[in-house]
């Protein structure tokens, strides 16, 4: 058990050793960053008024929303594993505990919460937090959907100055009647407080960004408090009791089941919100530069385990529910949070505003509250997740889990959602079209979708249309087939070709018949596109030290059939897909976007690592990527060129220099001596000689790679290089007038062969550093 005990210090900080005699240095100062006593703040301005809402939308005790966003923030943010994830009362969790309160009352309610806790805690130490992000997005957007039209519905009719009912349908059957006997007042104040949610966020100009550093929610609320006590309305307003009288949690009483079911749903909602949040902060963690080295990613099961624990102590002391909260998350991380102090400090105010503030609270109108909650409600129905879902052909899943949560409930719900999204990957799991038509003399069987042995059926009747000893072409266009389907395939290709027949199957994998058996030598694997004239011979003599006269000779025969394999999987497999988008690149000339500057080596593969196509890069390479100062003396006429032709004629947009790790030209450049034969490899490098004495001159001040020192000279040179060569570029007269016209743009990059990963050149602090691409924007981290 002691292993499921999150600890407070990351596992990735080093501990720090005192030397043997050295007397141990004195306790050390717990300090909070400015920083994050700014963003606790801003946090804090938007948990108070959102806390009262949601307490108020469950029909909860109000205090108990302020319990939750106290618990949530010192609890949860003390023993997270996601230090920047702000936790409390969630509007993800409010219709879910409004059942629960109007069927079983506070108080079980509030034990309902704990036992949650205690399951949370029990899946953290079963470390399955990751199992839980195997839930379809789909499903999860769709819960959220539902819940957010559950409580924007219910809400209104408190915005209109009436009193909710308990379900949707029943909220809709009673919203004539509540419109026929509107409440001025109330309808004022909602109306206020939505304008103001609205417009604060909109306020343009220098004036509009320093008032937007006020949060939307405590503006809209403050403000229509305001103006209702001024005018003198006369409306229900915020009451919170003594705490001498506030409800604690007490033993369960109800049915076994329906306690058991609600206890699963409280943990199902708490559990996958957070985790899906963790996530979702660890995207932003990545977008902030100054987050580099100092936050890392979530430990999902350590979240899980925080969650538990406040849960437990959120029911104990009679408050809400707790989860991860977006909203508060996202504003943590963009108020310049820089640890999990934030996130305690915030949960720390609401304990100070809880205790000493409440006179000012009681001044809140519950319209006002009704509208923000509201409003919050409708966010919760994202246009961005419909539209990703509708790309995805998940829209199905979506609606049935958004209809089963508002008209049957959470769990029932989400329940109907998983079940459709199983169903629907039945579905396009066994709906497998097979084709088989001829043409020219051909005949052409065509499987599109995945083949099972569900579609081994139509597969044989398709097979046996064919007549023998004719020419087939079988195309099998799917990612999957099983060992059904493959033996079937198999057992008629070879009953086919001993009757004389010939058979080309393509589409299974790039450049490989079904039957062509793997090399047991195969360094390849096969996602490699290339695999098909690679794998299938030993490795060179070179490789296994046999032979060391001829290493590296090849056969010529050898080669040769490897070049007439390659060319002819290329006729067979590739030819047909590219054949359009060439034979139009072939009328409309040559049109790429940059210049793609890097080094000859055979393991820089251009157009993968930058995901290009046919045309879109004009590649240049040469040993060790270098670019020649322009003049008669020192410069080199293919690369200028190359480049005049790039920007002059083809008008690139971008240039970018390219080197990368085991740069066999950075090795030779530090080996080399001046005085000795100048072959043509050594009068090709003098035009890194100067790359090589600014890395001398720089006198430890290289270009860090994703922060880190580089592993050996070779490396501090590689990257030391595509600065210079870059500086280089821009003494190239065509270069430098484009750059003047803002025509063009200069890149530099740094491909680890060994990583497969990629980095940018950027500047940071005035000093060239090399960056990781971040996955969401292709920029640099």
């Amino acid at each position: 058990m002691s292993a499921c005990v999150p600890t407070r210090a990351d596992s990735a900080s080093p501990k720090h050793v005192h030397p043997p005699h050295s007397p141990p240095k004195g306790p050390r100062r717990f300090r909070i960053a400015g920083a994050d006593v700014s963003a606790s703040i801003a946090v804090f301005l938007i948990a108070l008024p959102l806390s009262l809402g949601i307490a108020l939308a469950t029909g909860a005790p109000l205090q108990a929303g302020l319990v939750a966003a106290a618990v949530g923030g010192v609890v949860g943010g003390w023993l997270g594993g996601c230090p920047l994830q702000v936790s409390g009362p969630a509007a993800g969790l409010t219709v879910v505990t409004a059942d629960l309160i109007q069927q079983y009352g506070w108080r079980t309610t509030c034990a309902i919460t704990v036992l949650a806790g205690l399951a949370q805690l029990g899946l953290g130490c079963l470390r399955v937090a990751r199992t839980a992000l195997a839930v379809s997005p789909a499903i999860v957007h769709g819960m959220l959907a539902g819940i957010g039209v559950t409580i924007a519905v219910a809400q209104l009719h408190i915005v209109l100055g009436g009193t909710p009912q308990s379900s949707v349908p029943d909220n809709l059957k009673a919203l004539p009647a509540q419109l026929a006997g509107l409440h001025a007042a109330d309808v004022s104040v909602s109306a206020l407080t939505l304008a103001l949610l609205l417009m604060w966020p909109r306020i343009p100009g220098r004036v509009g960004k320093v008032l937007r550093t006020v949060p939307a929610a405590l503006v809209a609320v403050a403000g229509a408090s305001a103006v209702a006590a001024l005018v003198g309305l006369r409306l229900p307003m915020v009451d919170l009791p003594s705490w001498n009288s506030h409800a604690l949690a007490a033993l369960p009483d109800g049915p076994v089941l329906g306690l058991v079911a609600a206890v699963l749903t409280i943990t199902l909602v708490c559990s996958v919100q957070s985790l899906l949040g963790a996530v979702a902060v660890d995207k932003l963690v990545a977008a902030r530069e100054d987050l580099t080295g100092r936050v890392g990613r979530s430990h999902l099961d350590r979240e899980l385990l925080g969650q538990g624990a406040s849960n437990i102590v959120s029911g104990a002391l009679g408050g809400l529910p707790i989860a991860g909260v977006a909203v508060r998350s996202t504003a943590n991380v963009n108020a310049g949070a820089v640890s999990r102090n934030s996130t305690m400090l915030h949960g720390v105010l609401v304990v100070i505003a809880a205790l000493l503030l409440v006179p000012v609270l009681e001044l809140i109108p519950l319209a006002a509250l009704a509208a923000l909650v509201m409003a919050v409600g409708i966010q919760m129905v994202s246009l961005n997740h419909i539209r990703t879902v509708t790309r995805h052909r998940e829209v199905l899943v979506y609606a049935v889990t958004t209809a089963g949560v508002v008209f049957f409930g959470v769990l029932e719900g989400v329940a109907l959602g998983i079940a459709v999204a199983v169903g629907v990957a039945l579905h396009r799991l066994t709906r497998t079209r097979i084709t088989h038509d001829e043409r020219e003399g051909v005949h052409h069987v065509h499987v599109r979708g995945q083949l099972t042995f569900l579609a081994v059926p139509r597969l044989s009747r398709a097979l046996h249309l064919v007549p023998q000893g004719v020419d087939v072409v079988v195309e099998l266009d799917g990612s999957f087939m099983d060992h059904a389907a493959y033996e079937t395939l198999q057992d008629w290709q070879k009953t086919h070709t001993a009757r004389g027949g010939s058979i080309d199957i393509t589409g299974r994998r790039p450049g490989t018949r079904i039957s062509e058996p793997e090399s047991e030598n195969c360094r390849c694997r096969p996602w490699t596109a290339w695999r098909n004239h690679q794998c299938d011979r030993p490795r060179p003599a070179s490789l296994s030290g046999d032979l060391p006269e001829r290493a590296g000779q090849p056969d010529g025969r050898e080669s040769g059939r490897d070049l007439a394999r390659g060319i002819n999987a290329f006729q067979r497999n590739t030819a047909p897909l590219v054949r359009g988008e060439l034979a139009r690149l072939a009328r409309e000339g040559q049109q790429p976007s940059q210049l793609f500057l890097t080094c000859a080596d055979s393991r820089l593969v251009t157009s993968m690592i930058t995901s290009s196509g046919p045309g879109d890069l004009f590649v240049v390479r040469n040993v060790g990527n270098l670019v020649p100062l322009p003049g008669a003396e020192s410069g080199d006429d293919s690369v200028a060129a190359a480049i005049e032709y790039a920007v002059d004629v083809l008008r690139v947009r971008s240039i970018t220099v390219c080197g990368h790790s085991g740069c066999g030209a950075m090795q030779a450049l530090l080996s080399s001596e001046p005085k000795g034969a100048h072959t043509p490899l050594k009068r090709w490098l003098r035009h890194g000689r100067p790359s090589l004495e600014r890395m001398t001159d720089d006198d430890g001040d290289w270009a860090p790679l994703a922060g880190r020192r580089p592993a050996d000279a070779v490396e501090r040179l590689g990257l030391t290089n595509v600065v210079q060569q870059l500086t280089h570029l821009r003494a190239h007269d065509s270069v430098a007038r484009a750059l003047r016209e803002g025509t063009l743009e200069l890149h530099g990059m740094y491909f680890h062969v060994g990583e497969a990963q990629s980095y940018l050149l950027t500047e940071r602090e005035g000093r060239p550093v090399f960056e990781l691409v971040r996955e969401a924007d292709d920029q640099p981290v």
